[in-house]
């Protein structure tokens, strides 16, 4: 199985959104607050390339983007392909 990674907020609708739809695809994922960590936001802004809006998701180390780059994989159809490694 891949490893997916969601840089999040508490109040970010758009993170909620994100993880609604990797919960009801059934996939794990490894949730990183950002909300106080400035590490955290840091080391998210260096993977994502200088992003600084949540979230930010990664599947297997690479950057997808933010919770509508997901949907618009999800339309496509390549996000099943992404998530089956």
């Amino acid at each position: 199985m891949v490893k997916v990674e969601i840089y999040s907020s508490m109040m970010c609708g758009f993170c909620h959104r994100a993880k609604q739809l990797l919960g009801h695809k059934g996939v794990d994922f490894v949730e990183i607050p950002v909300d106080m960590d400035i590490e955290a936001r840091a080391t998210m802004r260096s993977r994502s390339g200088g992003s600084n809006s949540v979230p930010q998701i990664f599947i297997d180390g690479d950057h997808v983007g933010g919770c509508d780059e997901l949907y618009m994989l999800e339309e496509k159809g390549a996000l099943d392909v992404l998530l089956a490694g």
